[in-house]
């Protein structure tokens, strides 16, 4: 049986992908520039995820008011360990928890479909402390993945979840680092 608290990401052995869904007038402002601009804000924590349909589900779809474009935010593992080793989990000392620069909560995977799974996904918050270095250091990509979502979503809807498998990202176990996985993988299940 796989660990309940394990990450699975799109990633090779310089970058991993992470998603974020946002409206047109973000996502469009940082597909032209190749990174984050205004209207995109600096000054609040920007969520990110490296399941795809954790986010699907977040999203619905890209369907939700706000969220109506996926973006692929290919960013350095450099970066992204550095960020998980700032990271406070989310039901810690909630006195750690606000001062943290780098917050992590895990949350029931999901089905294409929606459905909780018996495992879970890894949320990461870059607080406006970092999200700088997010921004200008650690993205080396940003891909709109908002035709391929939609048209996953209509095959899915379609009862044609073979077909729309094809067009999800690749996800695979990311390798953590021990010292990372023993602070933020809760011990009960991994």
């Amino acid at each position: 049986m796989a660990p309940q608290y394990q990450i699975r990401a799109d990633h090779d052995a310089r970058t991993i992908v992470v998603y974020q869904a946002y409206p047109p007038a973000i996502a469009e402002a940082a597909l032209r520039a190749g990174r984050f601009v205004e209207p995109f804000s600096f000054h609040r924590m920007t969520w990110i995820k490296p399941s795809f349909l954790w986010l699907m589900h977040r999203s619905n779809w890209a369907r939700k008011p706000g969220q109506e474009r996926v973006l692929a935010v290919r960013i350095t593992r450099e970066g992204w360990e550095e960020a998980l080793s700032r990271a406070v989990l989310t039901t810690s000392d909630p006195a750690l928890v606000a001062k943290a620069a780098v917050h992590v909560q895990w949350d029931p995977e999901r089905s294409a479909r929606g459905a909780a799974l018996n495992h879970y996904s890894i949320q990461v918050g870059v607080s406006r402390q970092l999200i700088r270095t997010f921004t200008d250091e650690w993205i080396v990509g940003l891909t709109d993945l908002t035709p391929q979502v939609r048209k996953a979503a209509t095959l899915t809807q379609g009862g044609r979840a073979a077909e729309a498998q094809r067009l999800l990202p690749p996800e695979r176990v990311y390798p953590l680092p021990r010292a990372l996985e023993d602070r933020l993988c809760p011990r009960t299940s991994r």
